[in-house]
């Protein structure tokens, strides 16, 4: 606190300013995770849909080979 005490308008703005400073860094951070975030998301639903293809493909060909083999 300075010697003009708690209202002093200029003491205010600066810690608002590294306030404001601070939190910025922060939703740059934020933005940064989410980015990642949503590349590991759509890397891991083409893994689903290639595991549910290659799923869908194992189920046919069991089928398949227990109707050939009565």
């Amino acid at each position: 606190m300075s010697d003009r005490g708690p209202n002093d308008l200029e003491e205010t703005i600066s810690k608002l300013r590294k306030q404001v400073e601070f939190m910025q860094g922060k939703c740059r951070e934020a933005g940064r995770a989410i980015l990642d975030l949503e590349v590991t998301n759509s890397g891991l639903k083409k893994e689903i849909d290639r595991l549910s293809e290659e799923n869908s493909n194992l189920t046919i060909l069991l089928k398949g080979n227990k109707n050939g083999s009565r």
